[in-house]
């Protein structure tokens, strides 16, 4: 029976390095996206019935006997009434393609579609956290939480996480009825696949939106001459020597997917837009947010 390698100093720090790789930047960044948005009057906490605590609030006429804190209240002259929060039903599951097609970009002057979807992701998630929202990643066994630790806990997450697919589909995973999800990817993969995934959220009553994320290459097609497409993993590969001939049929295509996406959207009571990674993420930003905020149907 082999022994277990020890783990020396150098290798837990190589660990944590590993694991710490990119997340500074990652927040910063979506915190400073989200800056630059105002919350309104969206998502106020309020107290309500619930299994987290909220906050004190002194006693007053009417207030039952069995409601008073008395630990906090013997330490001041004042009886004081222990608030539970109250819990939002309308929590938002969030899920950020990490699968390898998410990996390109046109340009080295550009984002990754990933490196985009990644803080959209986590901008509008320190967004719901202000307002006070319970959120949480799909790829994540636990229930949607509030609060900045849960925003660091996303972060890492993001900052670390690497699907094994060309192309990704949303996890099978029990969503309440009434709760939000917002789902950010090409949605590039396989169509069946992606039909059966958005129908089984709106079997569970959850309504939500489709952010797309493409280069502006996807939609441009500005190739020509003999050119090699191969997919991010190299799994799949196609030369041709006239890519400008290609172009009407792909764009064509393309734009097929994309109506298919709106429809699809509309038919389970969703919301679609498509964002390019050339263009600023606030309005991107804003849409995913005011569509999350929105009144429920």
């Amino acid at each position: 029976m082999n022994q277990p390698t020890p783990i020396t100093p150098d290798h837990l720090r190589h660990d944590a390095e590993t694991l710490a790789a990119g997340f500074p930047d990652l927040l910063a960044h979506a915190q400073q996206l989200a800056a630059t948005m105002s919350l309104g009057n969206h998502g106020r906490r309020r107290h309500g019935p619930g299994d987290e605590f909220w906050q004190y609030r002194a006693a007053v006429a009417g207030d039952h006997m069995r409601d008073i804190d008395w630990r906090r209240s013997a330490r001041s002259d004042q009886q004081f009434v222990r608030q539970m929060e109250w819990q939002n039903l309308q929590s938002v599951h969030l899920w950020i393609d990490s699968a390898a097609a998410m990996d390109y970009a046109s340009s080295a002057k550009l984002e990754t579609k990933a490196a985009r979807a990644r803080v959209l992701g986590l901008a509008t998630a320190i967004l719901l956290a202000k307002a006070g929202e319970s959120f949480g990643l799909m790829q994540d066994p636990e229930p949607p939480r509030h609060g900045q630790g849960q925003v660091t806990k996303m972060a890492v997450r993001l900052a670390t996480m690497q699907g094994a697919d060309e192309y990704g589909l949303p996890p099978q995973k029990h969503m309440a009825q009434g709760n939000r999800a917002l789902f950010i990817s090409d949605f590039l993969g396989d169509w069946d696949a992606l039909v059966e995934a958005l129908s089984r959220a709106a079997d569970q009553k959850v309504e939500g939106c489709l952010l797309q994320i493409l280069d502006p290459a996807e939609e441009d097609f500005p190739f020509d001459g003999r050119t090699i497409f191969q997919s991010m993993q190299g799994g799949m590969q196609f030369e041709t020597r006239r890519a400008r001939a290609l172009r009407d049929d792909y764009l064509a295509r393309m734009t097929e997917r994309k109506a298919a996406l709106g429809d699809l959207a509309a038919r389970t009571g969703w919301q679609y837009t498509c964002h390019h990674t050339n263009e600023p993420a606030q309005a991107a930003l804003m849409w995913t947010f005011n569509a999350l905020a929105g009144p429920a149907r």
